[in-house]
């Protein structure tokens, strides 16, 4: 049997190795890859086959999700687990909308990867026994069924960047040296992003991403 093809990214190192250790034990998985960061994993996928990416939701620069969401839209016949620490309705109704094929909570890890690689494997969809009671009957009936309705995303990726820079208090000159572009673009992302989301100050910016869960 093919090798099942696995990159993990996630920022705790000792955690990532103690995932890859436990998946090379096992005779057709195999880590082919680990990221630091959400931008280390999509540089990663240019250049790697993955079948499965495993996942954190809070990792530096692109966040889990952000990542999830352009891995959905770039490589969509990757699958993506997540594994997380995060319980939250709120956060599961984020990965699900982001279009992710399993969410694992990192407490329910050591006994149930293998079950959710798995079922993702297999090309059913999977969410941490601890977290079910979290979805309504219809939410999961629609995930299960894969007809869980994937919300859109008005922002490009660059406009992710930028707007969560300025939601952290950066100002133009700092999101232009994080970000390694000009503070004339850094005021053209600002400028675009009021107007599409129709918003006229830098506070009304900051409790959208507040709201949409991008700090």
């Amino acid at each position: 049997m093919t090798d099942y093809r696995i990159i993990l990214a996630d920022d705790h190192v000792i955690l990532r190795h103690g995932m890859k250790s436990i998946i090379d034990g096992v005779a057709d998985l195999l880590v082919i890859g680990e990221a630091d960061d959400g931008a280390e994993l999509l540089k990663m996928l240019h250049t790697t086959n993955p079948d499965l990416v495993i996942l954190d939701i809070a990792m530096p620069k692109i966040r889990g999700l952000e990542a999830a969401a352009e891995i959905k839209a770039n490589f969509p016949a990757i699958k993506i687990l997540v594994l997380t620490m995060h319980k939250s309705g709120q956060y599961l109704h984020h990965a699900l909308s982001a279009g992710v094929d399993g969410y694992l909570l990192k407490e329910d890890a050591p006994k149930e990867i293998f079950s959710a690689i798995e079922a993702i494997r297999a090309g059913r969809k999977y969410i941490s026994p601890l977290l079910s009671p979290e979805l309504t009957d219809e939410m999961a009936r629609a995930y299960q069924t894969g007809q869980f309705k994937i919300l859109s995303d008005p922002l490009t990726l660059r406009e992710r960047e930028v707007l969560k820079l300025i939601a952290e208090g950066k100002s133009n000159k700092d999101v232009a040296d994080l970000l390694n572009i000009s503070p004339r673009t850094v005021h053209h992302h600002r400028a675009s992003l009021m107007q599409k989301l129709n918003i006229r100050n830098t506070a009304g910016l900051v409790r959208y991403a507040i709201e949409k869960n991008y700090i």
